[in-house]
Order: structure tokens, then C-alpha cells, then sequence
């Protein structure tokens, strides 16, 4: 009876065993399916903050913002080489730390980190100490995770994460944060484009306006307030006539006029830039087709009215530009520089001798 007791209270236990590691087993499994469509829902967030937020840097701070916030990060900071110095992208930290968080580099306790590709944890053991890279800072932080960032195996910065207790990451799943990692190098690579176009708008010496690259980073943060926008492009049609028959001088100043008598009768809200030589292109943010229709008409009769006197010439004698305008409607999320291209082909495959309003 005894013996009989026994090897049912065993086979309870056995089974009671078996079906607890098959409990454990299945919250395991839901906890990591949990991770990964986390993990998927932080990649589309990061996805979605490319197309939606304009400047690269805000794109790199509402990245930043996301990973604190699905992940509970006490403190998260992204810096990058620019090529001249390493620059703090992101942070949540005060600003009076990011001296010492952008030369993370330099410190010995992370040299091997960035040498092997690989991260790097530290922490205190007691409240009274401080790690390693804190100069003068103590309550702050008390434990870090360490990421260098690679791009095709060059090294271009790091993410650091910090905690304000001691032994804060020591439970914490690598291989989540090396994802992360990961999914922040390809938003670095994928905003490296546009980085590029923001560094090289430049301020033309005579019409005193903004480059082209202006439209595709800066100002497009104004023209996607809206959903539908009109750009437009316009063409002096006979600068080129008027530089060669008089002087670059005198195309120069007619340049400055034109310029002058556009801006004057532009909102701020409207982007107005040189587009290249004598075109010029102007997005009208959230105004319809019809209504910039009316506007041009308007204003090229004006343009037209602009007369400048010859410079550097024998006889001075006055000019009057003549342009060619092609307007589209732009959509919100479509490709501002293709739309632009195309209005750019219709203009410079027009007939020299075309000087009206078109639409593509």
C-alpha cells in the first residue's frame, strides 16, 4: 500500500515536473515571439521616422527617443564621426555631459571594444564609485553597455546606454541590443544620402538664394506640412542671349532682379531656390495647381517688366528677361527630386523660342 503511495506521489511530481518545464518552455517562447515583434515594431517605427521626419539629425533623435521608449532605457546616446570630429547625434543626457560622452574613443576601457567590433559592459559595485569615463559626474550613471558602430567595416562612432543602478544590464539579452545595433547602422546608412545633399546647399552670390539641395532637406520640412504642394520651375530663356550679346555682368544683375521681384511677392511658407544657371524653382507649400496657375500669370507679366541697364558695355542700352515656366502637382512621400527632374527635362527640351505657362 505504502510502496503503491510512493509511486503515485512519484509520478505526480514526474508529471508535475514535465509540466512545468513545458509552462516554462512556452512563456520562454512567448517572451522571445515577444521580443522579436517588439523588434519589428521598433524597425517599422524606424522606418516610418525616416520618411516622415525631414532633417537627418531629427531623424537620428526621434530614433533615439524610440529606443528609450520601447526598451525603457534610462539613457541612450548615439555619436558619429563626421569626418572632422565625433559628434553627438542623440542623447537624452544634459548637454554639460556630452563633452565627455562624444570622446568615448579615448578611453582605454573601450579601445578593445572598438578594435573588435564588439560591446563592451561595465558598472560599479557600490553606490560611492564611478565608472571609468565619468569625470565630473557621479550620481548620474552607474552602469553602461558600450556599441561600436561599423559600416562596411569601417568604424563611424558608437551607442552607448547607461542605468542609474549598479548591475542594471546584467540580466539584459545581447542579442536584442546587438539588433538594435544593428538597426541603427542601417538608419545611418540610409540617412548618409541625405546628410550629404544638407552639407552642400550653398547661398548663390547674386540672386542671394539657396541652392537646389535646399528643396531636398531643409525646405522640405516646410513643403510636407502639406499634403499636395505645386512646384514649379521657371527658366530666364534668354540669359544666356543676353550674357554672350552684352556681358555676364548684365546677366548677373538681371539675375538680382528677378530674384528680388520674386521674393518680394513670396509667403515664407513657399520655398523659392536656384535651381542651376538661369532656373529657378519655386514650391508653393500646400497651394493648389489652379491657384499658382493665376500667381505665374501674374508674376511673369511682372518678371517680363523688369528692365536693367547694360554693364561693362560701349552703349548702354536696357534689357528685359523672358521666361519659360513649367508648373506639376507635388504629392506629400513621392520624390521631390524626381518630380523637379522632370520639370527640368520639359524646360531644357522646350523650344528656345517657348515663353508661356506649361503643366506636367
Amino acid at each position: 500500500m505504502i510502496i503503491g503511495l510512493i509511486i503515485v506521489l512519484v509520478i505526480i511530481i514526474v508529471t508535475l515536473m514535465i509540466y512545468n518545464m513545458s509552462i516554462h518552455k512556452k512563456i520562454q517562447n512567448f517572451q522571445n515571439l515577444n521580443e522579436k515583434i517588439t523588434s519589428l515594431n521598433v524597425l517599422q517605427d524606424f522606418m516610418n521616422t525616416i520618411s516622415e521626419v525631414t532633417s537627418v539629425n531629427e531623424k537620428i533623435q526621434k530614433i533615439n527617443e524610440i529606443l528609450i521608449e520601447k526598451y525603457q532605457i534610462k539613457y541612450s546616446t548615439i555619436v558619429v564621426y563626421d569626418g572632422a570630429e565625433y559628434v553627438v547625434k542623440a542623447s537624452n543626457v544634459d548637454e554639460k555631459h556630452w563633452d565627455a560622452l562624444r570622446n568615448l574613443q579615448n578611453e582605454d576601457i573601450f579601445k578593445d571594444s572598438i578594435t573588435t567590433a564588439t560591446p563592451k559592459y561595465i558598472t560599479v559595485e557600490k553606490e560611492g564609485e564611478r565608472l571609468p569615463y565619468q569625470k565630473m559626474e557621479f550620481a548620474r550613471a552607474k552602469s553602461a553597455m558600450f556599441f561600436p558602430l561599423y559600416v562596411e567595416n569601417v568604424y563611424i562612432g558608437y551607442w552607448i546606454i547607461e542605468g542609474g543602478k549598479p548591475h542594471e544590464f546584467d540580466n539584459i539579452d545581447t542579442t536584442l541590443l546587438e539588433v538594435i545595433k544593428n538597426n541603427i547602422v542601417s538608419v545611418l546608412r540610409t540617412v548618409e544620402n541625405q546628410q550629404v545633399i544638407e552639407n552642400i546647399v550653398r547661398d548663390d552670390l547674386f540672386s542671394q538664394l539657396k541652392s537646389a539641395e535646399y528643396l531636398f532637406g531643409e525646405g522640405k520640412k516646410t513643403i510636407d506640412k502639406y499634403v499636395t504642394s505645386t512646384a514649379c520651375l521657371f527658366k530666364i530663356i534668354n540669359l544666356e542671349e543676353i550674357n554672350k550679346t552684352y556681358s555676364r555682368e548684365t546677366g548677373n544683375q538681371l539675375i538680382t532682379e528677378v530674384s528680388d521681384l520674386v521674393k518680394q511677392n513670396l509667403s515664407n511658407e513657399y520655398i523659392f531656390v536656384r535651381y542651376m544657371g538661369p532656373k529657378f524653382a519655386i514650391v508653393f507649400s500646400g497651394i493648389d495647381l489652379e491657384a499658382v496657375t493665376s500667381f505665374m500669370k501674374e508674376l511673369k507679366k511682372r518678371i517680363e517688366n523688369i528692365e536693367v541697364e547694360t554693364v561693362n558695355t560701349k552703349k548702354v542700352e536696357t534689357v528685359k528677361p523672358k521666361i519659360n515656366v513649367v508648373l506639376s502637382t507635388y504629392y506629400k512621400g513621392t520624390a521631390l527630386e524626381g518630380l523637379t527632374k522632370k520639370l527640368e527635362e520639359y524646360i531644357d527640351e522646350a523650344p528656345v523660342e517657348e515663353n508661356t505657362i506649361n503643366y506636367l
